[in-house]
């Protein structure tokens, strides 16, 4: 970075940007992002703009295509007299009102919506409030382990298109120019409510509802899953889980980790009746 403690000119420019502002420019370097002269400060480029403030219309690699000498127009995010640069970012002056919108919102905030799309990774929500956006279904977005407490195996368990859904707002993700958005975080989460009632030691029945290489998960109560690892499925060794168990198995189990911070319930097979303590 260039040191600006001796450079008058440049620090009194500097001076005159705020946050928000937008600023035009040319595109004097590409790299790993963009270098941009700046209009009233000709000497050396002063703005930088990272990839992942590029453009949220363009694939990323597209994005990134410009050129040099090409003009450029991008919102202040940052101004470091210090470094003697100012973080740009043009997808905010892409679209000023969607990223004016998803600025104002609050963590924690309670936001209502219809689920517009279902993907693989995740669920898109077009919001009750603000404006459209330009290229995905909805600017609200909901990642997969956001949807439930409890595991499920596609996000069309949880919701449907056309769902009203009221979700809890947890980020805004300005390399996609979305709301990251929370379901679980409305719902009561059923794991807390085990752990309060249940101690290690205890004895519990459970399913057998999925195995892995490295043991099984025994479901113990609605929504709430333990592992039982491979060295604690039978007395002898045994190389794989399903030499001994199968997917729907009944067992008797006790808990011998029970983490509420990492939610994580670590269990052992158990010769005592269930409740035993």
């Amino acid at each position: 970075m260039h040191d600006v403690t001796d450079d008058e000119p440049a620090r009194e420019f500097l001076a005159t940007i705020r946050l928000g502002d937008r600023c035009s420019g040319t595109v004097a370097a590409v790299s790993r992002g963009v270098s941009v002269t700046l209009d009233g400060f000709p000497a050396r480029p002063l703005g930088f703009i990272g990839p992942l403030d590029m453009s949220w219309r363009h694939d990323r690699a597209s994005a990134m295509s410009v050129a040099v000498g090409e003009r450029i127009t991008a919102e202040v995010t940052a101004v470091d007299p210090g470094q003697g640069r100012v973080l740009l970012s043009r997808a905010a002056a892409e679209d000023p009102e969607l990223w004016g919108f998803l600025k104002s919102l609050r963590v924690g905030a309670a936001l209502s919506g219809t689920v517009a799309s279902i993907e693989p990774f995740g669920v898109f929500v077009a919001l009750d409030a603000g404006p459209a956006h330009p290229v995905f279904p909805g600017v609200g977005f909901i990642s997969m382990p956001e949807l439930s407490w409890t595991r499920f195996e596609d996000a069309s368990d949880v919701v449907r298109v056309g769902q009203q859904v009221t979700c809890e707002f947890l980020q805004f993700d300005t390399w996609n120019g979305e709301a990251r958005l929370s379901l679980r975080a409305t719902l009561p989460d059923p794991f807390r409510a085990f752990a309060d009632g249940t101690a290690v030691g205890q004895a519990l029945e459970g399913r057998v509802t999925k195995l892995v290489p490295f043991g099984a998960f025994v479901e113990v109560a609605p929504g709430i899953e333990g592992l039982v690892h491979v060295r604690d499925l039978a007395p002898e060794p045994v190389r794989a889980p399903e030499e001994v168990v199968q997917v729907g198995d009944s067992l008797t189990v006790a808990v011998t980790e029970l983490d509420r911070e990492r939610r994580r319930l670590a269990l052992t097979l158990s010769t005592a009746g269930p409740d035993a303590r």
